[in-house]
């Protein structure tokens, strides 16, 4: 019945959007990504590809969260404006699971002081990556070797316009009651549910330059995260444009939010150049945190001493302003520490074609 009625939902919400571009209203957009994929481990491929089980190798069509959505603006009063977007994943190439699926989604408002928006959205920590994830959304996507990545819902989030005409401050604050966090305990042999206190959730970041770097050459980014997906964290961003190269890194420091001695260091290197239209790229992580995707999915244990390291080579293409042709090979290897007894994770090498087509 819910799943009936969510898709009822989605098709009214897509239809009155389509009525609405006709009439200069919303903007209706979406986006379909589909690519093929060969791993060894399935421990990196989107959580949605079906019958693809962690430590298993195999050929499998992947959804590289293909969407679709109606946003826009409507001027209130001089100098205000009403924004939103509703956007939703969409999963019907795949034989299992949920159809739909929620994505950013928000109402707020925007005036020379800055936008307020209320609702679902990626946090200004990971909005604060710019650019630099440059296998973003694919299985080479950062989140595979560190936290933060994070689309939270019943938040409110702040951006403040270009202050010196340099820098941003943007915030995220989610409301406490909503996104409380809780373990379970046994207590006479049953499962009980207690809540831990681990203070407001929120991020912070200060941003600079362009992330898109066409308006200037440079893009750089302070964050910090507080609480949010059971994490504390800081991290820097810097890109910079050099003629037809692309220069990027990242430095992150995360710690459990309720054990601050379960912690870590990330970072990601990489490089694009531009080839004649042939966007090449290659980049380099390494991990000693824990907390990335590739860690956890193969039973990297929390708390332990990790080491995991990552290379990705892959380019794109675009053959027309709707659609780009990509493919990559990503190798990752790790190990981890338990009373002084090394564990070796099962080496995930991972080679992707794919096509994206925007509308």
């Amino acid at each position: 019945m819910n799943k009936t009625l969510t898709s009822a939902s989605v098709t009214a919400v897509l239809a009155l959007a389509s009525f609405g571009a006709l009439a200069d209203g919303p903007n209706f957009y979406g986006r379909l990504e589909l690519a093929v994929t060969n791993t060894d481990a399935s421990s990196t491929v989107q959580s949605g590809t079906n019958n693809a089980s962690v430590g298993d190798s195999g050929t499998y069509l992947e959804n590289n969260f293909s969407n679709v959505g109606v946003k826009g603006s409507e001027k209130l009063s001089d100098g205000i404006e009403a924004v939103y977007q509703m956007e939703f994943q969409v999963e019907n190439t795949s034989s299992k699971g949920d159809t739909f699926k929620p994505r950013n989604t928000y109402l707020g408002l925007k005036s020379a002081a800055g936008t307020v928006l209320v609702g679902r959205n990626d946090t200004v920590f990971k909005q604060s990556e710019g650019g630099v994830d440059l296998f973003g959304n694919t299985n080479g996507d950062m989140d595979r070797l560190l936290t933060g990545q994070t689309r939270s819902a019943d938040g409110i989030w702040y951006y403040s316009p270009k202050i010196a005409d340099l820098f941003s401050i943007n915030a995220t604050y989610l409301l406490d009651d909503n996104n409380a966090v809780y373990k379970t305990i046994k207590v006479d042999d049953e499962d009980v549910k207690v809540k831990v206190d681990i203070g407001s959730q929120y991020a912070i970041s200060i941003t600079m330059g362009d992330k898109a770097l066409k308006q200037q050459a440079f893009y750089a980014a302070a964050a910090y995260n507080k609480g949010i997906s059971g994490v504390d964290a800081y991290r820097g961003v810097a890109q910079v444009k050099l003629g037809e190269f692309k220069l990027g890194g990242l430095y992150q420091h995360t710690e459990k939010a309720t054990d601050s001695s379960v912690d870590g260091d990330s970072f990601i290197v990489n490089l694009a150049y531009n080839l004649n239209g042939v966007n090449l790229k290659a980049e380099y992580g390494q991990d000693d945190a824990g907390f990335g995707k590739y860690f956890k999915s193969l039973g990297g244990v929390a708390g332990a001493d990790a080491e995991v390291q990552n290379i990705i080579l892959g380019a794109d293409y675009r053959v027309s302003k709707s659609t780009m042709v990509f493919g990559h090979y990503a190798m990752y290897e790790g190990e981890y520490q338990v009373e002084g007894v090394k564990v070796d994770l099962k080496d995930e090498n991972v080679f992707t074609v794919g096509v994206r087509y925007d509308f």
